[in-house]
């Protein structure tokens, strides 16, 4: 994927991530499963009838969700036979945009502190307004490679 294609996918995502960052959602503290399933009025025995599983596996299972112990499977099958869509994803706290340029941002930082640093051991300090003007520099530098090698730890 060429530099272009990644920052318009990267528009596109967070297009679609975006109404999600907004939400403040909390899991309720019996898990979704539990809080849909009695919202229903639907027992352990009848959801267990509907997804083809024993009806102790229920307390089972929606004691693992809350405890993150369950799978994306078995939570896909609890919300099928509730007529619920499960949903899952990772939503950024900010654009992706911003989390790559803020990445850049520090990989920089750390390039001009070293120069900064021999600059200075040699009695060559910049200028402030010059390691800025670098830090921005850098950042576009490494903003148009390949984002891989910004994940990289040093």
């Amino acid at each position: 994927m060429n530099r272009d294609q990644r920052t318009l996918a990267r528009k596109q995502l967070d297009r679609r991530l975006s109404p999600l960052r907004d939400l403040k959602l909390v899991a309720p503290p019996y898990g979704w499963m539990r809080a849909i399933r009695e919202a229903l009025g639907m027992s352990t025995r009848q959801l267990a009838a509907r997804m083809g599983a024993s009806p102790s596996r229920i307390p089972a299972i929606e004691k693992a969700e809350v405890s993150g112990a369950t799978t994306i499977r078995t939570l896909r099958e609890a919300a099928a036979a509730m007529n619920c869509t499960f949903v899952y994803a990772f939503v950024p706290t900010k654009p992706l945009e911003d989390i790559v340029r803020d990445r850049a941002a520090q990989k920089a930082g750390r390039d001009i502190a070293s120069l900064d640093h021999t600059m200075r051991l040699e009695n060559q300090a910049l200028l402030k307004s010059d390691l800025d003007d670098e830090q921005r520099r850098t950042v576009d530098l490494l903003m148009t490679g390949s984002p891989r090698h910004l994940w990289e730890e040093d």
